[in-house]
C-alpha cells in the first residue's frame, strides 16, 4: 500500500470513529509533523485555512492535538498511542450509552402472536457471525458443542471464551476438520473434549460446481443453532460468508443440524470404542 493510500486510509478510519472530513485531514496532516501551524495543516492536508481552525478546535476538545499560544498559533498531535486509547475510550462511551438508551425504548405492541420456536434468521459477513457466536456460548447454560470448518475461525478469544464457559460447568465439546487442527485446539484448550469431525460435507460437497465449505456449526443447549459457510480464496482465505440461525427445540433447521451433529458425534465415539 503506497504512502497516499495509507493516508487515505487513516482518515477514512478516522471519519468512521467519529470525526468529520476536515478534523481527520488535520489530525492526519499533524501527525505527519513534529507540529506546524494553521498554514503549515492547510498545506499538508488541502484543507481550507479557515476550516483548520474549527476542525484543530474539536480535535483539542477531543483531547487530541495540543496548541502553543505563540503568534502564530502552533499545533500538535498527540501521539498516536494516546490518540488511540482517547478515541478507543470515547467510541466506547458511546456505545455503552447507545446500548442504555436502546435498552430504554419502548417496545411497540404487537398483537401478531408469533412462534419463537420456527424463527430462522440470515447473517451475513465474519464480523456479525462471530459477534453471534460469542453471544451464544456466553449464553450457554448446560452444553456447547462447536465444529469448526476452517483454521481461522479458531481464535484466540474464541479459545478463551469456551474455557471461560467450561470453567462455569457448561459441557464444550469442540470438533474438528483434520488432526492438525484438533492439535491445535486440544493444546489450547487441554480441558476440553475435542474430536475431528466424521462431517465430511464440512470441507467438500458432493455436489458439482459447489465450492461452498461449511466455517462453522454451533449447537447451544440443543436448541440454538448457527451454521455458517463460506468460499475460499487462493490466499486460503474465507470469503463471502454468510450464516443461517436459528432457536427453539422443534425448530425444524435445529432439529436437522442437530441430528447431523449428533451423527458425527456417534461416529467419532464409535471409532474410539473399537479402538480403530
Amino acid at each position: 500500500m503506497d504512502h497516499t493510500s495509507k493516508q487515505e486510509q487513516a482518515i477514512g478510519l478516522l471519519q468512521e470513529l467519529g470525526l468529520k472530513e476536515y478534523e481527520a485531514k488535520s489530525f492526519v496532516a499533524l501527525t505527519r509533523r513534529q507540529s506546524g501551524t494553521a498554514k503549515d495543516i492547510s498545506e499538508t492536508s488541502e484543507v481550507p485555512r479557515t476550516r483548520v481552525y474549527d476542525a484543530i478546535r474539536v480535535l483539542e476538545e477531543k483531547g487530541l492535538v495540543e496548541t502553543q499560544h505563540s503568534n502564530p498559533q502552533v499545533f500538535r498531535a498527540v501521539s498516536i498511542d494516546e490518540a488511540i486509547n482517547t478515541l478507543q475510550a470515547e467510541y466506547t462511551e458511546r456505545t455503552e450509552s447507545l446500548r442504555d438508551t436502546l435498552r430504554g425504548l419502548e417496545p411497540v405492541e404487537d398483537t401478531e402472536s408469533t412462534d419463537v420456536t420456527h424463527e430462522v434468521w440470515m447473517l451475513s459477513d465474519d464480523q456479525g457471525i462471530t459477534s453471534r457466536t460469542e453471544q451464544l456460548i456466553e449464553q450457554a447454560e448446560k452444553e456447547v458443542i462447536l465444529v469448526v470448518g476452517h483454521e481461522s475461525i479458531f481464535t484466540d478469544r474464541l479459545a478463551e471464551q469456551l474455557g471461560v464457559a467450561q470453567r462455569r460447568g457448561v459441557d464444550v465439546i469442540v470438533g474438528t476438520i483434520d488432526e492438525a487442527l484438533h492439535a491445535e485446539i486440544q493444546q489450547s484448550l487441554p480441558d476440553v473434549e475435542v474430536f475431528v469431525s466424521e462431517l465430511e460435507w464440512l470441507s467438500q460437497s458432493p455436489l458439482p460446481d459447489d465450492d461452498t465449505e461449511i466455517s462453522r456449526l454451533l449447537m447451544v443447549d440443543r436448541e440454538a443453532i448457527l451454521v455458517s459457510s463460506f468460499t475460499e480464496t487462493e490466499a486460503e482465505r474465507r470469503e463471502h460468508e454468510q450464516g443461517v440461525f436459528g432457536t427453539g427445540f422443534d425448530n425444524g433447521l435445529v432439529t436437522i443440524v442437530r441430528r447431523l451433529m449428533a451423527t458425527g458425534l456417534l461416529l467419532e465415539n464409535d471409532r474410539g470404542d473399537t479402538g480403530t
